[in-house]
């Protein structure tokens, strides 16, 4: 099992100095990975899951956040949970990714992409709220010819650069809790990583789901990766049940109401699994 944490711009998640020493600190603890989210817009109205969220929290642009890390840390792996495809160009998020990959030496490998599940946000976008699946299929197979080679636009045969570190094709991961999600994790995917709104026999439905459309297109089923999200409290015991169910990684969310708190939390979850032996 890998652990990652999950890192929140809400409040004041964007000073500089508090980012850079929960990176560090993460790090430092022995954590694989860390993640960020994505919102482009917000507005009155706006729900997840049911909960409102506020028109006015504050969503860093994830990319840019990532890339700030990275200057500060050395082994942690950038990852996204989640970012919009169906928002953004691929040649321009292509060109992007790869930046990052290759300036943090090969450590931009768990993207993790979503298509959105607010519709005011596609419609501020521009984006047909219907299509998003449609555009985030193409999307990847776009961004993995960008990265592999030569990618056909408009008629138009390109090449990007750079590429990723060693002239990789980078991982993409899946997120979404329905059965489309599922699917494309299985067909398109490097890995799944649902949401929380799922029953644990939901759950077991979706892996399934993932893992038989994966051989289905014969692909491996066992290549794919599973990640979820987890608690912070988590204990060895709880955390074996998650590995039995297929589960390759865990990513919790440190939820202090301040930094110190935080950081006490992600040394306790640490030392409880041994991350940094």
């Amino acid at each position: 099992m890998r652990f990652g944490v999950s890192y929140s711009t809400a409040g004041n998640g964007m000073n500089p100095d508090r980012l850079l020493r929960f990176a560090q600190h993460a790090e430092a603890c022995g954590f694989e990975s860390f993640y960020v989210p994505e919102h482009l817009v917000l507005y009155p109205g706006a729900q997840v899951y049911g909960n409102e969220l506020p028109a006015d929290l504050e969503f860093a642009d994830p990319l840019d956040l990532l890339t700030f890390v990275a200057a500060a840390t050395h082994r942690i792996v950038l990852g996204t949970a989640v970012l919009l495809l169906p928002y953004r160009h691929p040649i321009v998020l292509a060109k992007r990714l790869a930046t990052i990959d290759a300036l943090s030496r090969g450590r931009m490998r768990l993207l993790t992409i979503g298509l959105g599940s607010l519709p005011g946000e596609a419609e501020a976008m521009g984006v047909d709220f219907a299509t998003r699946g449609r555009r985030a299929d193409e999307s990847i197979d776009a961004l993995r010819q960008l990265w592999g080679g030569d990618a056909e636009f408009n008629g138009v045969v390109v090449r990007s650069y750079p590429k990723p570190f060693n002239g990789d094709v980078l991982p993409i991961h899946v997120a979404g809790s329905s059965a489309p999600a599922a699917r494309r994790a299985g067909k398109r995917g490097d890995g799944y990583f649902p949401g929380g709104a799922l029953t644990p026999t939901d759950r077991a439905a979706q892996w399934e789901l993932v893992r038989s459309t994966a051989a289905a297109n014969g692909r491996d089923p066992d290549a794919l990766e599973y990640t979820r999200w987890g608690s912070i409290n988590a204990g060895p015991s709880q955390v074996e049940v998650l590995a039995a169910e297929g589960v390759t990684r865990l990513v919790v969310n440190a939820f202090g109401d301040t930094l110190d708190e935080q950081l006490d939390q992600l040394s306790a979850f640490a030392s409880r699994h041994k991350l940094a032996t």
